[in-house]
């Protein structure tokens, strides 16, 4: 595991790159890097939690779903803050990059809420702490997972 932080071509953004293990021994790791960064960056103590919570939601579906269970395989998550949109509004955009199984990215969705059974809800957390959330199939392997949240 690594953390690596780089300037960007513009002054105002920054990246911080994060790679561990699929392991959810480093969930913690990650969860207190993106808490921290998060605020940091800006964000409101209540949204940086948050935004937390959708980051080790979407981490765990990695482990879960891209893996088929805990591996030393890796998982990058890169956290920039940018300027974002028409607009050009501050805000830490989140990229979460595996290697593992490829799906067509529309196959993605949380179970139906109405049903009343544990799991399932992991979309509906990214979906509702993000402002913006997008998933893709890498060129070579695995998915990428790209989620914006609004600093102002």
């Amino acid at each position: 595991m690594n953390i690596k932080t780089k300037e960007r071509e513009s002054s105002t953004n920054t990246q911080i790159e994060l790679r561990i293990c699929a392991n959810p021994d480093y969930l913690s790791v990650a969860r207190a890097t993106v808490r921290q960064v998060a605020q940091v960056f800006g964000l409101e103590e209540d949204k940086a939690e948050s935004v937390t919570l959708g980051v080790v939601e979407a981490l765990t579906n990695v482990i879960r779903h891209s893996y088929g269970g805990p591996c030393d395989k890796p998982i990058i998550v890169r956290l920039n803050k940018i300027d974002y949109g028409s607009e050009s509004r501050p805000a830490l955009e989140i990229v979460i990059r595996d290697f593992g199984k490829q799906v067509e990215p529309e196959s993605i969705k949380g179970r139906d809420l109405a049903e009343l059974k544990p799991g399932g809800v992991g979309v509906h957390i990214m979906r509702s702490a993000m402002d913006e959330i997008e998933f893709c199939r890498a060129d070579d392997c695995g998915m990428q997972l790209r989620m914006v949240k609004y600093i102002t």
